[in-house]
């Protein structure tokens, strides 16, 4: 798979769960140091930043349940999933050098996961009745399944 399709993924993944994503690839990075190693990313290798990443998904997983969680289309939502997105393909690109090119994929592909994750979300919510949290629970498992299928496709 080209290297341009997995950048978008993985922001369409930031662009559903903003810590996911990081997540999905510092995993990658620590089970296989040598696809960061010499890189200005090769601190995603670690298992603090791991460890910290996965931290910060559970966190995120629990307060998108929350009733006053604002919308992810709101800025203080919006623009640390844009970051997320450029930063996770910025770091896809570390490898290959071409760090700038993956980030601004990654970015687009965190702008449609955003925007396409919420409206899959409410057409799933009113398949349920209404009922947000089990359309929540298929976002999350589904933004953790493409995330580290894209991230295992590097392997």
């Amino acid at each position: 798979m080209s290297l341009y399709v997995i950048a978008l993924v993985i922001g369409i993944v930031a662009g559903l769960r903003a810590f996911v994503a990081p997540a999905a690839l510092s995993w990658l990075a620590y089970t296989n140091p040598s696809y960061v190693l010499g890189t200005w990313a090769s601190f995603m290798s670690s298992a603090w930043t791991a460890g910290i990443f996965s931290i910060l998904v559970i966190v995120e997983f629990v307060t998108d349940q929350l009733p006053k969680t604002p919308s992810r289309k709101v800025p203080m939502q919006f623009i640390p999933r844009l970051l997320s997105g450029g930063f996770c393909g910025a770091v896809l690109g570390a490898a290959s050098g071409n760090t700038v090119g993956c980030a601004v994929i990654g970015v687009v592909g965190a702008a449609i996961g955003t925007f396409g994750g919420f409206e899959f979300r409410s057409r799933l919510a009113k398949l349920f009745g209404g009922k947000d949290r089990p359309a929540a629970i298929i976002e999350d498992l589904a933004a953790l399944v493409i995330a580290f299928a894209a991230a295992s496709s590097l392997l």
